[in-house]
């Protein structure tokens, strides 16, 4: 029996969780989920710039987990910019903290 996944600390909800490719009614469209910790992963070592260890540190995680979400956070958004799909942040076991 697998070990239950920890909650992951996120610092805030995004203000937009959905994007689709302009002109492509939604109906046509295929959805990539990211959940909200990928989006955290992301967002840290991406945008803010962190390196992994701090970032790992930063969500209560280890190094390696970290290195997984950010790996699978990437796939999918490189998916749904390369294959025309709508992206929505949503879901995941993840807890608001502070950072």
């Amino acid at each position: 029996m697998p070990r239950p996944r920890i909650c992951r600390r996120i610092f805030s909800e995004p203000s937009v969780t959905y994007f689709k490719p302009r002109g492509v009614p939604m109906a046509g469209l295929e959805e990539v989920i990211l959940h909200m910790d990928e989006f955290e992963a992301v967002r840290l070592k991406d945008l803010e710039g962190l390196e992994q260890e701090d970032c790992a540190r930063r969500m209560g995680i280890s190094q390696p987990t970290f290195h997984r979400l950010v790996t699978s956070a990437r796939k999918k958004v490189a998916d749904a910019i390369s294959h025309g799909k709508a992206l929505k942040i949503h879901g995941g076991r993840y807890r608001i903290g502070r950072p």
